[in-house]
């Protein structure tokens, strides 16, 4: 049958169906779809291998008690919740990759190597797969320490103590390497993916792992007392937010450009001149300033957590409970236990967001040297001179445009929380962060997808 024949008896058939029909009748991209299906199955077998001397039960109880131990078991796709080799995902990863992107333009070496192609590029990657594997331990180690803390209040002596000297070293020792050796196998999964699959493999694992616990969410909405009319508002609401997401992702402030450029034809030399545009994302930052600000508005409040539990001095306790009570995330043993997030948090969570949202645009920006590479290729903006007041424009519109995406992370962070405050349904809230991660991966996939089925002269899904 033809592609003529086959686009003539499926003209009553949904655009995006069809689009699926024609990409699985493409041996190659078949083969990608099933290729990246495979390794999300394998990711989800080696998030349930867990690692030795903690007893499974425990551990669950505790995460349900616990809102931090369910922000990592989210991200984790539930491995933590089975205390898997793979319960740090591949963050330690993630994390390396913006300790790469920010030390880069310090030092000149590292900012030499970005510039000379895909040579250079692979060393970066090599180094950052390096420093993955201390970021695990570190990762790895902090995460025990904050998961024995939590399983000792539920069960105590239902997991081995991590320290690195006494009967539970070895126990430690071993449960850290299982760690490592998990993230790193998930890492090469994820550059399998990209290199043999459809889309970026990191991303997909990330959305893999968030997915899974999709079921769990639904089973929660059922066995919950909420109303029916509560859990379709929710239904809408989980609708916007999606929306919202959708729209800020694919957001550009288009800023016109004109190339000149001289063509040799028949003995004799013509100036023509040529128009585009520079696309500036609204949201350029992505995720990332999310991960920072709730990185670092959990850590305060998770150590005076556990100088509370450790320490037997009085004072020492009342300065912990406060840090506790003013930054708690919820559930703390302290006078700030309770389901919901303290004001304090949230509005920490909010500004250092935003912040985050400016600083880490700015980085992209130097690094991408957008005034110099549009001078070298003989391209301007129309009324503005080339060079330095060039470079002064893009970043004017850069700061206004960024203030709309910073705004809307910042709100996107403190969403469910603000949720859980006004309706009470704090088990039926899914994090802002994983649906900003979970329509980003699917956006970008269905992109290359796309792209793929362009280049067979099929027509696309995307309007």
């Amino acid at each position: 049958m033809t592609i003529a024949a086959s686009r003539q008896q499926s003209n009553n058939r949904p655009r995006l169906l069809q689009a699926v029909i024609d990409a699985m009748q493409q041996p190659d991209i078949r083969r990608k779809l099933l290729f990246t299906a495979a390794m999300l199955v394998v990711f989800r077998f080696v998030a349930h291998i867990p690692i030795p001397g903690v007893d499974p039960n425990a551990v669950e109880e505790a995460i349900d008690q616990s809102s931090l131990l369910g922000f990592f078991n989210l991200f984790s796709g539930g491995a933590l919740r089975q205390m898997s080799v793979a319960m740090l995902g591949v963050y330690p990863y993630i994390t390396a990759s913006i300790i790469m992107q920010l030390v880069t333009p310090l030092f000149p070496n590292l900012a030499a190597l970005q510039k000379e192609g895909e040579s250079g590029r692979n060393r970066l990657t090599l180094y950052q797969h390096w420093m993955t594997i201390p970021l695990c331990f570190v990762q790895g180690y902090a995460q025990l320490v904050i998961l024995n803390t939590q399983v000792d209040q539920v069960n105590p002596g239902a997991m081995f103590n991590p320290s690195f000297t006494g009967p539970d070293a070895l126990v430690t020792v071993a449960a850290l390497f299982a760690m490592t050796a998990g993230t790193m196998f998930l890492v090469w999964i994820g550059e399998l993916i990209t290199e043999n699959g459809i889309g970026n493999g990191v991303s997909i694992i990330i959305f893999g792992g968030i997915v899974a616990g999709m079921p769990n969410l639904i089973s929660q909405v059922f066995n919950s007392d909420t109303g029916f009319l509560l859990v379709t508002l929710m239904a809408v609401l989980a609708i916007a937010v999606i929306a919202a997401i959708v729209f800020m992702q694919e957001a550009v402030r288009k800023i016109p450009v004109q190339y000149a450029k001289s063509v040799f034809r028949a003995g004799k030399m013509y100036r023509q001149s040529g128009q585009s545009h520079i696309p500036l994302k609204v949201n350029s930052a992505g995720m990332i300033p999310l991960i920072f600000s709730f990185s670092i508005v959990i850590l305060p409040a998770y150590i005076a957590q556990f100088v509370y539990d450790s320490s037997d001095t009085a004072w020492i306790r009342n300065v912990a409970d406060f840090f506790i009570t003013f930054l708690s995330p919820g559930s703390g043993t302290g006078s700030a236990g309770g389901q919901n997030a303290s004001p304090g948090f949230y509005i920490l969570v909010f500004l250092l967001t935003v912040g985050f949202s400016f600083f880490y645009t700015f980085v992209i920006f130097q690094q991408q040297n957008l005034a110099e590479n549009l001078q070298k290729q003989g391209g301007f903006v129309p009324g503005i001179r080339p060079g330095r007041p060039t470079a002064e424009y893009i970043m004017r519109v850069m700061v206004r445009i960024t203030w709309a995406g910073a705004l809307f992370l910042g709100t996107m962070a403190i969403l469910p929380y603000l949720i859980t405050a006004w309706f009470d349904v704090g088990q039926l809230t899914i994090s802002s962060t994983g649906l900003l991660i979970v329509v980003g991966v699917v956006l970008d996939t269905m992109k290359q997808l796309e792209a793929q089925l362009l280049m067979r002269s099929y027509e696309g899904f995307i309007r």
